[in-house]
């Protein structure tokens, strides 16, 4: 089959990992130390929500599964293409930091909540559903980035919105090169979708 594919130009579709979602806590230590970019302690999951009986199922599922283990509660989020978004919102602290305020987000336990989101949906039968995964991250000067995972590429890219529906490009450059090392970057910008709206942005 391999070979034929390859004479075709076909290619086998990538099978999703999951656990790529776990190289985020080191990516959001290199992003803060090289641009600047602290998580904003807020992450979610998208995917075409079925109708019906069916996706209360689910929802109650995954807001079960995170109450569980005390987690943070899912909230539901359809944006205005139609889509879903599970928001998980992680834990925050306040330390002082040269008389101002320096908050940390537990990007680890966010990170764990939404591998638990996308493997219950997985687990349900909603793979072919799943669209991507995002951990927003933000800077003192307002800017702020997505950390989008596509979940049927196993890839991330970087979503940098602008007012207006416009997007910085140098940013998502920026923040590309710097956590190229972290994660497995989407080389196919072509795939760099906008999701304007999303949850965490």
């Amino acid at each position: 089959m391999s070979f034929w594919r390859a004479l075709l130009g076909r290619s086998a579709p990538v099978k999703p990992d999951l656990d790529a979602l776990f190289g985020l806590p080191s990516a959001a230590l290199t992003l803060r130390a090289g641009v600047g970019l602290t998580p904003t302690g807020s992450g979610s999951v998208a995917f075409r929500a079925a109708e019906g009986a069916a996706f209360a199922d689910i929802e109650r599922d995954v807001t079960a599964l995170l109450n569980a283990g005390d987690g943070p509660p899912v909230e539901q989020s359809t944006d205005d293409y139609g889509y879903t978004w599970l928001v998980v919102r992680g834990s925050q602290t306040a330390e002082g930091e040269s008389g101002g305020e320096l908050v940390d987000t537990d990007i680890t336990g966010l990170v764990t909540d939404l591998h638990a989101v996308n493997s219950t949906l997985e687990a349900n039968g909603y793979g072919p559903s799943l669209l991507c995964s995002l951990v927003g991250f933000t800077d003192t000067g307002g800017r702020s980035v997505g950390l989008v995972y596509l979940y049927k590429r196993g890839t991330f890219y970087p979503f940098a919105p602008k007012s207006g529906k416009q997007r910085d490009n140098a940013l998502e450059l920026q923040v590309e090169a710097a956590i190229g090392d972290d994660l497995p970057m989407e080389k196919d910008r072509s795939r760099w979708f906008p999701v304007y709206g999303a949850p965490g942005l």
